[in-house]
């Protein structure tokens, strides 16, 4: 079997589980976010379950239209808030201490490997990263979970991505899976699991592996995985809040599709609109001006994404013509960039720095594009009106991208200011 299909035969407490198959598993964790848990709690509701299944195990963290918008947006996360208080929910993270959820969980040690996870979230497949399989849902499946402790689930087929190669300077995970994607396109993982494994992807740090399985659901994929190792190791057993169990593939397994990458071939990568697959080396964009940068997101909001950006920008200037946004996933990363010096840093040149916050990424606040717009993000999706209005533009990249273009007024690369 594979990765996944071990992982979900243990929690289906079967000997073995086969692709297409239908399963019942039970659930290590469920997160659900101040957009999506509402619609849970009010199905959780009409079921007449007089308590959840386990008041440790449910992750409630208003992030997306948080620190609250509007009016709309505060009675969202009020429902979310009496909730948890109601049936005593022990990660319910309020703001002051929430982080955007697929940051704030691994860094908390609520997600291990081995873990089943679903999330009312379609990119919780991020966790994957840590070996776990995870997955995005429905709000009434996590309705049903939150009530019983399990969800029902078809095992995917699982594709196996292999990556070799030294990775160019400044590359890095998101630039593989921006090539992935444009590779095989936007379904051309279809309902099945992502396994990324490689000499790359063994020396790849945790951020570049979460930022990785992260982008799964942008190819279409139910999950993205990649098997535990020591550099798992070193990052969860300092953290983990759970026993942890690291599974990996047999060797004589048989995959759905093989896909094998070069990446010392591989340029740092750049997604236009309006799909994350029609991507292009960066430095073909030189004549791509911009209106904004942001820098976050549950795809590149970690420390080290940040830092990043910093080395790029640091004694340089924001474009005159440029705003730029930087926003720090979590409390901890903002409090540790902070004690680096980098958020100074990102002020000296003339951003913004944001409270913790999905914002601008789903454009709900911090950042929304007016028509004819333009925009170069980390984040994940680049849909038309993603960040704002129908007629505005947002381009994907890499934080070290990001922060270059947000210099030089247009899309470019580190390289262009001799880094």
């Amino acid at each position: 079997m594979t990765i996944t299909e071990k992982i979900l035969a243990a929690h289906s407490v079967k000997e073995e589980v086969s692709p297409g198959e239908l399963i019942n598993a039970k659930v290590d964790l469920i997160l659900a976010n101040d957009v999506t848990a509402p619609i849970a709690i009010s199905e959780f509701k009409k079921i007449g379950s007089k308590d959840v299944f386990d008041r440790d195990r449910i992750a409630l963290i208003p992030d997306h239209f948080t620190p609250q918008k509007d009016i709309k947006a505060a009675e969202q996360c009020k429902i979310v808030r009496d909730f948890s208080r109601e049936y005593k929910i022990s990660l319910y993270f309020e703001v002051g201490r929430m982080g955007i959820e697929h940051v704030l969980l691994p860094e908390e040690g609520l997600v291990v490997p081995g873990d089943l996870v679903i999330g009312a979230d379609s990119h919780t497949c991020t966790y994957g990263a840590l070996g776990a399989f995870a997955t995005g849902v429905g709000s009434t499946d996590v309705a049903a979970a939150m009530a019983t402790g399990e969800c029902w689930f078809k095992v995917p087929e699982s594709i196996k991505f292999i990556y070799y190669g030294k990775l160019n300077k400044w590359v890095g995970g998101k630039d593989l899976i921006l090539h992935t994607i444009g590779d095989i396109g936007v379904d051309g993982a279809l309902y099945r699991a992502m396994e990324f494994d490689g000499e790359t992807i063994g020396a790849l740090s945790m951020h570049g592996r979460l930022t990785m399985c992260n982008m799964a659901i942008e190819a279409g994929g139910k999950s993205g995985i990649i098997v535990p190792d020591s550099i798992t190791e070193s990052y969860v057993n300092k953290r983990a809040k759970r026993l942890y169990k690291f599974y990996k593939s047999d060797s004589d397994v048989r995959y759905a599709e093989v896909h094998e990458y070069d990446c010392s071939k591989i340029s740092l990568t750049v997604s236009c609109p309006h799909l994350p697959s029609n991507v292009r080396p960066a430095a073909e964009l030189f004549e791509v001006s911009i209106d904004q940068v942001v820098i976050g997101s549950c795809t590149n909001g970690r420390l080290e994404d940040l830092r990043d950006a910093a080395i790029v920008i640091k004694g340089r200037k924001v474009n005159p013509n440029v705003r730029m946004v930087v926003i720090p996933a979590t409390q901890k990363i903002y409090r540790e960039a902070m004690k680096e010096g980098l958020l100074d840093i990102f002020i000296e040149a003339e951003a913004a720095v944001s409270t913790p916050t999905c914002g601008p990424c789903l454009g709900g606040h911090m950042g929304i594009l007016a028509k004819g717009e333009r925009a170069i993000a980390t984040t994940n999706r680049n849909f038309v009106g993603r960040m704002g209005h129908p007629e505005s533009e947002v381009y994907l990249s890499n934080p070290a991208v990001a922060a270059a273009s947000a210099v030089l007024g247009r899309i470019g690369t580190p390289e262009e200011l001799g880094l």
